[in-house]
């Protein structure tokens, strides 16, 4: 009888660690599955290397030393990043809506670079200015967006223009956007 006993007792054991290690498992598949999904869906719109390429291409005005079309100097590539993201609401025709836009500024040349870190305070308020004037059903399409970076690309140089007396600033990268 006692030998029945303890049997039932070993068999029991074995039944609740397997029954534990699947619970385990199962928890491990939800967690690495849910990392994956929020790593997918709250990842950045990082430019890829082409795009970049492309955009470096068609801004170039031919020898090095001369002036680019945007009115920056030709020479290395340097990309200043805006110090936090920009965050604010924008009305839209069926409700208002959050947006996020990471942003970085695209230099030529050290020199470019440290005037425009000098002033990103001013670089930052030009943006935001033009952020708040944007509508959210504008944003929603990629026209939308691509007139958004033509907006606050032709503000910053202007802003830079006056401060400087050269535009600085090649480009305005939008490095992450998301809209809720």
């Amino acid at each position: 009888m006692a030998d029945e006993n303890e049997n039932e007792l070993e068999l029991d054991n074995a039944g609740g660690k397997k029954k534990k290690m699947i619970i385990i498992i199962a928890a491990v598949v939800l967690l690495a599955a849910g990392g994956g999904g929020a790593f997918f869906f709250m990842g950045g719109d990082e430019p890829t290397p082409e795009e970049v390429e492309a955009a470096l291409e068609s801004g170039e005005g031919g020898e090095g030393g001369e002036v680019a079309s945007s009115g920056a100097e030709i020479g290395d590539a340097i990309y200043v990043p805006m110090p936090r993201p920009f965050r604010f609401n924008v009305p839209g025709a069926a409700r208002d809506r959050f947006v996020e836009i990471r942003a970085q500024l695209l230099v030529r040349g050290g020199d470019s670079e440290e005037v425009a870190k000098k002033h990103i305070p001013l670089i930052e308020s030009t943006l935001l200015a033009v952020f708040s004037q944007s509508n959210a059903d504008d944003l929603a399409t990629s026209a939308g967006k691509v007139s958004l970076k033509q907006k606050t690309l032709t503000e910053v140089q202007k802003v830079m223009k006056d401060i400087e007396g050269s535009n600085i600033v090649e480009q305005v990268l939008f490095t992450g956007f998301v809209m809720q």
